[in-house]
């Protein structure tokens, strides 16, 4: 059975120099470029810890709006923010290819403290339960990873 609260990960290489690729990455409110799930992104004031954001999110006729803050913010190397409704912190680390070519992205999804009891009930009840939601999340970060490197690497 699979536990909501495991962590999901997709990561990509991607054959540009990690400034290049973070120029892409940590410039959140263009989320909705990237993420099949994203809608709109705003943010008030420069991109740092402690910044708030929200955002409205679909799946088909699904839309609901999310509230955040970004909790890390370290340049060239990883961007965090955690989602006020259901705790879920959402990253994205990079760091240089084996062969130092390139960069290394992980895009990836934590639940240290679970998830709240109304985001259980939603998922249960909207997304198909815990599988297929994670499922559709670990789909769309891979689908997010891939248009990030196509842009780049075009």
């Amino acid at each position: 059975m699979t536990n909501l609260y495991d962590p999901i990960e997709a990561t990509i290489e991607i054959a540009a120099p990690q400034d290049q690729v973070w120029r892409v990455v940590s410039n959140l409110r263009a989320m909705p470029q990237w993420s099949p799930q994203v809608a709109k992104t705003f943010i008030r004031g420069p991109i740092r810890p402690g910044a708030k954001m929200i955002n409205i999110n679909r799946e088909g006729p699904k839309i609901w709006p999310t509230t955040a803050k970004v909790t890390r913010f370290e340049p060239r190397r990883d961007v965090a923010f955690r989602v006020k409704e259901n705790w879920a912190e959402w990253s994205f680390t990079l760091e240089p290819t084996a062969d130092g070519s390139g960069t290394k992205v992980t895009h990836r999804r934590e639940t240290p403290k679970g998830t709240t009891k109304l985001s259980q009930r939603l998922v249960d009840r909207f997304f198909g339960g815990a599988e297929k939601f994670r499922g559709h999340l670990e789909s769309g970060m891979n689908q997010t990873l891939q248009k990030m490197k196509t842009s780049i690497e075009r």
